[in-house]
């Protein structure tokens, strides 16, 4: 990155020396244009016309160089600024990984746990479910709606077909069997479903 921008200004620097010497030429060619007589200026003139084109010419291939690596040097600093965000909204991708399980795990001990002689252990279990859930929402978990929704090998992976309850259901998602999790809109975890047929 350094050495962009010590190029940048190397090209910057050569520039504008480039422009101090036509600045220097073109008040040499005015002195002299004054000094000789009519035909000499006539000369001179188609002349400097020429040495004007070709002392524009390095001018403006450098001035071409640094504004072509000035738009590389743009281009980079926006890609790995992508970069740098996409990899602090998904870094914690693999932790959340590791933590679906558990998610799934208190779902089913949620579940299990209907009764009346269970209510009270039931109802610890859903606040402390909900607060490690609200967690994760807020780190950018987001579950998928998979069930009954026509099947998307983007986002589902069929683990069977069944026969569908209704004509209606031929080609959609009949049953979820492990929830699909989404992590800031991209697909952390794919939807097993079962599929009608």
């Amino acid at each position: 990155m350094f050495d962009i921008y010590r190029m940048l200004t190397h090209m910057k620097k050569k520039s504008t020396k480039a422009e101090k010497n036509k600045e220097k030429v073109s008040q040499e060619e005015t002195l002299q244009d004054q000094s000789s007589t009519n035909e000499n200026e006539s000369n001179e003139e188609q002349d400097n016309a020429q040495d004007d084109s070709e002392s524009t010419d390095p001018v403006q291939q450098e001035r071409d160089k640094y504004l072509r690596l000035y738009s590389e040097f743009e281009n980079f600093r926006r890609r790995t600024t992508k970069e740098r965000l996409d990899l602090l909204q998904n870094a914690s991708k693999d932790l959340m990984l590791e933590l679906l399980p558990i998610v799934d795990d208190m779902e089913r001990a949620i579940h299990a746990l209907s009764g009346d002689e269970n209510a009270s252990a039931k109802e610890g279990m859903e606040l402390i479910f909900k607060k490690f859930y609200g967690t994760l929402e807020k780190k950018g978990l987001k579950p998928m709606e998979a069930k009954g929704e026509a099947f998307d090998s983007e986002i589902h992976e069929a683990v069977t077909q069944f026969d569908a309850p209704s004509d209606d259901m031929v080609g959609k998602v009949i049953d979820e069997v492990e929830k699909g999790y989404y992590l800031n809109d991209k697909v952390l975890r794919f939807a097993k479903v079962v599929v009608g047929k």
